[in-house]
């Protein structure tokens, strides 16, 4: 188990270990969930800015060509 403490300013280090298992850099962004009662941690990344790369059912090749140049 890798421990690290909380400042009163509620701030920590990720340990080394941790930044190394995830690739973790300066300026990388982490995500936290929380499931049972744990906060899981990992590596960001960031989604394209596409808003519609989440909507599957309109990435046919006809979607591509009708609204392509939008």
């Amino acid at each position: 188990m890798i421990i690290s403490k909380l400042t009163k300013k509620a701030q920590t280090t990720i340990p080394q270990a941790v930044r190394t298992a995830l690739g973790l850099r300066a300026g990388d962004a982490i995500a936290y969930a929380i499931e049972d009662g744990r906060a899981v941690l990992t590596r960001f990344e960031a989604q394209a800015d596409d808003p519609f790369a989440t909507f599957s059912e309109w990435g046919s090749a006809a979607d591509a060509k009708a609204y392509g140049k939008l």
